[in-house]
């Protein structure tokens, strides 16, 4: 039962709104002071308080602040019977959870109430009933998907019901979204299997080819820069759409969403393939062909992503462009605060580029680190713990400033990531990449059921670092183990962020379009 006190020096004019409260389920105390008031929400746990603005002795708005010192957290129904416009500032300032404006009305204060102590379980149960009532729809939904554009649309309202749901308290609603979810991927992934050689290859019409990491610069960011005095891309690394959708909000305030999109990044969905991919405009093996010494294969040492700057200027030039083009790469936090110092060559710039490495560092850390790991337990931490990165990173203010600046931003990734708990046994020499979910080599073992393989690498426009070299990828929340020393690597990888093989989380990336608000 939740417990009240009212707060007003004509409470016993009051007695007949204290009785409708009780017999709605509420315990209400009551006082006619506020010095009263303070003493005894320091010595009792309130759920809420009902406080009279006008009072003598000490007025509500000279009580409020004494009750916050003693409980910050205590929602405070203010009631006044002046309607001035300063007097409902001072309250609203003073952190009042509502405020009713006198005489008041019984059913009023009960939807106050209601609003601060009920309305999350009220959200909740209403959110419960409603994706009850949406299931059979998903479900039809899913079994219509034949096009990229159903897939995305059927990804969109899934992590939609995922971000709705994940305060429920309900597990088994969670549990059956959960279900719902998994075989969606199943679907996605044959999906994937059925079309992907046809997309890569130009064997169908283009209406039918979705925008892919080789053609996004082409496609969707040139003519956005094109469109604009001053335009800047960011691309955060392996940022999933659930996790662009947690962050949103924080921006509502300075930019309007022109465009909030996917588009289909390439296998492997890894930095080192997806990230070339985009800003060079060409798939990994025309990269290879065309600039050998810029590519380097799995088996090789040495950093594979170190000539997006150099890929970019090249396919600006080759498009015919002439931008005045800013390119940044901030890996570690001091090189994003470096950056804030010098945003005047970003706000010179026709076309700035800022690449952020946080997310994708912060995956393989929770594989690494165990109180990374016990920090996002689950997917609801996982996006909990980006948001909290986010509105205290250097990029967050870095927007706010491009926004100030009038900046159209383009915000995307390379790939996303998805958290895996099935192991699939495979076998393979020393020169077998180690990646997870994908694995490229001479003599790969394996289930082909289990996999989606490419024995060809040429066949899906990727380059083959022997002669007998062939990919395989994994499916949904699979990885991939050596049998040699299985059990220790599943019990350190199970239920960790991976990348690189075919999911709705890895393949469709977030691509959206912020026009600053007009001041």
């Amino acid at each position: 039962m939740n417990k009240i006190l009212w707060v007003d020096d004509e409470i016993d004019l009051l007695k007949p709104h204290i009785m409708f409260l009780k017999s709605k389920g509420y315990e209400v105390e009551t006082c006619n002071n506020g010095y009263d008031a303070v003493d005894m929400v320091a010595a009792t746990a309130y759920d809420l308080v009902i406080l009279d603005e006008m009072m003598p002795g000490m007025t509500g708005l000279e009580t409020l602040p004494l009750i916050k010192s003693s409980r910050p957290s205590l929602p405070v129904i203010m009631v006044t019977k002046s309607e001035e416009e300063n007097i409902m500032d001072k309250a609203i300032g003073s952190k009042i959870a509502d405020y009713i404006i006198k005489p008041v009305n019984p059913n009023q204060v009960l939807l106050s109430i209601k609003k601060n102590l009920d309305s999350q379980q009220l959200v909740i149960e209403q959110t419960t009933a409603d994706y009850r009532s949406e299931f059979g729809r998903i479900a039809v939904q899913q079994q219509a998907a034949t096009t990229f554009a159903d897939w995305c649309a059927l990804y969109r309202k899934l992590v939609g019901w995922e971000i709705e749901l994940s305060g429920s308290s309900d597990a088994s609603i969670r549990e059956v979204l959960g279900y719902q979810k998994n075989e969606a991927q199943q679907e996605f992934s044959k999906f994937v299997r059925r079309n992907y050689y046809d997309w890569i290859n130009r064997r169908v019409d283009d209406s039918e080819i979705p925008t892919m990491s080789h053609t996004l610069m082409r496609r969707r960011i040139f003519p956005e820069v094109d469109a604009s005095e001053h335009t800047t891309l960011i691309v955060i690394d392996n940022m999933r759409y659930d996790q662009w959708r947690t962050i949103e909000p924080l921006l509502r305030g300075f930019y309007d969403v022109d465009v909030d999109d996917l588009y289909c990044a390439i296998l492997p969905t890894a930095t080192q393939y997806a990230r070339n991919a985009l800003f060079a405009g060409l798939m990994p093996l025309a990269i290879d062909k065309l600039m050998p010494e810029k590519w380097l294969n799995d088996n090789e040492d040495g950093g594979k992503n170190m000539n997006e700057e150099e890929f970019l200027r090249r396919l600006v030039q080759q498009s015919g462009k002439q931008y005045k083009l800013s390119f940044d790469k901030l890996v570690r936090p001091e090189a994003g605060r470096k950056l804030l110092d010098n945003m005047q060559r970003i706000y010179d710039a026709q076309f700035s580029v800022i690449i952020y490495n946080f997310l994708d560092i912060l995956s393989h850390a929770r594989t690494e680190t165990d109180i990374i790991r016990d920090l996002t337990d689950d997917e609801a931490s996982f996006r909990s713990l980006t948001r909290s990165w986010f509105e205290h990173s250097e990029l967050y203010t870095m927007l706010k400033l491009l926004a100030e600046r009038g900046h159209r931003v383009v915000i995307t990734s390379d790939h996303g990531t998805i958290r895996v708990d099935n192991p699939v046994r495979v076998t393979g020499d020393k020169e077998t990449s180690p990646n997870l979910r994908y694995k490229t080599g001479r003599s790969l073992a394996y289930n082909s059921r289990d996999v989606y393989e490419v024995v060809r690498p040429e066949d899906i426009q990727l380059p083959s670092g022997r002669l007998s070299s062939s990919y395989i990828f994994a499916y949904n929340r699979d990885f991939l183990v050596y049998n040699n020393d299985a059990n220790k690597y599943i019990r350190y990888y199970k239920n960790t962020f991976q990348h690189g093989g075919i999911s709705m989380e890895e393949m469709l990336v977030p691509f959206v379009v912020l026009q600053p608000k007009q001041r």
